[in-house]
């Protein structure tokens, strides 16, 4: 088999194997505790506070929210306030809170 056939078919069976993975599920009742933090801040709603400088987050998607933390965590965005609110939070904790805050309209 030549290298050009080879590559795209590797490329396909490492895909399958990734979407072979079952997603870890999440925890919204664990999500939800953890976000009361949050919400001196965000509001209990997820509305924000404008006047304050704290974003609504309501009405973001998961994936969007988990991000920012991830970032906010690993010091590629930087908040001192965020990056101490989000230091303790685990994997999990980031999902699930993300998680939550994706069911907040």
């Amino acid at each position: 088999m030549n290298s050009a056939k080879a590559i795209p078919m590797l490329l396909g069976l490492l895909w399958g194997a990734v979407l072979a993975v079952p997603a870890q599920a999440v925890d919204l009742a664990a999500g939800k505790d953890k976000y009361k933090v949050c919400a001196g801040c965000h509001g209990p709603t997820g509305l924000g506070n404008a006047a304050l400088g704290y974003p609504q987050l309501a009405g973001k998607e998961a994936s969007y929210v988990a991000e920012q933390l991830r970032a906010f965590k690993s010091g590629r965005r930087e908040s001192a306030t965020m990056q101490a609110m989000v230091t303790g939070l685990s994997e999990s904790d980031i999902d699930n809170v993300a998680a939550y805050v994706a069911t907040l309209r």
